[in-house]
């Protein structure tokens, strides 16, 4: 049933560029995103061999924690001239203790003898209404570009300093808050999400 009443979502994440991209993009529909970490849900292990299963994986897990609904998101990057790495180990990439600087710094060390330099992000989004959710959301975006050959700009986070979107010649670091919102494939796919909700009764708006 519909209720004017403000709803709560957790994000199974604790990234914070994460958590202000959904809250920026769901606030209107009277919806809190909440990190995970606020209510002490520990990481799990992304034992998946997709952006899939791996987004299922964290959903369910914060659901079942808080028993809130949940929305996971799993995203990566593939580069064509690595056979589509990082991938699923984006966030890994660099090995144990790996940061955002030490991934896209060790990305940039793999590309430099590569002539193709194609590369897109890819996002998973899934909602479940609850831990044993048969039914849960699936929405799947990507967002076409380029690896850059030095790191640019200091907004976004990730990847984004170094990844020129297709029909820019800046990089995706360099893009305002609604310029990626716009374009970005989180941003695509949360589009597709709000849409399936507003269609199945979850949101109104």
């Amino acid at each position: 049933m519909q209720t004017s009443l403000l709803q709560q979502i957790v994000l199974a994440s604790g990234n914070k560029g994460k958590l202000n991209e959904f809250d920026q993009m769901l606030a209107k529909f009277n919806i809190q995103v909440l990190s995970q970490s606020q209510f002490d849900v520990a990481e799990v292990a992304e034992t998946g061999t997709t952006f899939v299963e791996n987004a299922i994986i964290k959903a369910r897990h914060a659901a079942s924690v808080t028993g809130k609904p949940a929305i996971a998101d799993d995203s990566g990057i593939e580069v064509d001239a690595l056979a589509g790495e990082p991938g699923i180990y984006s966030a890994r990439y660099s090995g144990e203790g790996a940061t955002e600087l030490s991934n896209y710094q060790k990305l940039l060390t793999e590309m430099t003898s590569k002539q193709d330099r194609a590369a897109r992000f890819q996002c998973v989004l899934v909602y479940m209404r609850h831990a044993k959710d048969p039914t849960p959301i699936i929405c799947q975006a990507a967002w076409e570009g380029s690896i850059a050959h030095a790191p640019q700009g200091q907004q976004g986070h990730g990847y984004d300093p170094i990844f020129i979107p297709q029909g820019f010649s800046k990089t995706a670091a360099e893009l305002t808050s609604d310029e990626k919102n716009a374009h970005s494939h989180r941003g695509k796919a949360l589009e597709l999400l709000v849409a399936t909700m507003k269609a199945k009764g979850i949101i109104q708006g």
